[in-house]
């Protein structure tokens, strides 16, 4: 597991789409992705916008597509906000593309004329994330790749929404009991999926705890 740290300047047609969002924003921070459904398109973030001279965040309902559903926190022109945004159907391919099994660092903070943007995963899904930044998003200008040192508050969060969710209905049923009360098949019924799918989504949360459990004692 490697944590990518990547900085970019945004092509001018990605600069141009955003426009919107920067009407009366400086800049916004991603402080966690609560909800990230590549199929419905759907994401629910919690972010820190810092606000422009002059804007009240009771005058801003939307930052660009970001629908702000609650203001959680503000001091002065910064405001902690829980957002909901929904991906247009014309560009939902791209967005499947970035479906890649990562998951959110800091930093991650945008601006009109540079993105830093952080995540944790297998290296062959960040460097096939840092392409796709190449071919859509902007030119690099700085990039860096760490060992994702293991941390104990942070031993949840680095699981998928998914990941997460099947192995807490596994430690609620039993699956890791001895002797097991549930087995995977029984577990599958439980959780709506196929024994095959949750038998990989398991493999895979089961190995990216261990995997961040042991970065710190296991050699490069």
């Amino acid at each position: 597991m490697r944590k990518l740290i990547l900085e970019f300047k945004p092509y001018e047609t990605v600069k141009e789409a955003q426009k919107p969002i920067f009407e009366k924003i400086h800049s916004y921070q991603i402080l966690d992705m609560l909800k990230c459904n590549y199929e419905e398109g759907l994401c629910v973030d919690l972010i820190e916008v810092q606000l422009k001279e002059g804007i009240s965040i009771d005058d801003v309902k939307s930052i660009g597509k970001m629908e702000i559903m609650s203001v959680l926190k503000s001091e002065g022109n910064t405001h902690t906000c829980l957002i909901k945004y929904f991906e247009e159907e014309e560009s939902m391919e791209l967005f499947k593309e970035f479906d890649l099994d990562l998951i959110l660092s800091t930093p991650s903070i945008v601006t009109e004329d540079k993105c830093t943007v952080s995540y944790i995963g297998e290296n062959e899904n960040l460097t096939k994330f840092v392409e796709l930044v190449k071919k859509y998003g902007g030119t690099i200008t700085n990039m860096s790749f760490k060992k994702a040192v293991y941390q104990k508050q942070d031993i949840i969060s680095i699981l998928t929404d998914k990941q997460r969710d099947i192995l807490i209905a596994a430690n609620k049923h039993g699956y890791y009991d001895y002797p097991k009360k549930i087995n995977s098949e029984q577990l599958a019924k439980k959780v709506n999926l196929s024994k095959a799918t949750l038998v990989q989504h398991m493999r895979k949360a089961e190995g990216r705890l261990m995997a961040n459990i042991f970065a710190g004692y296991l050699s490069e």
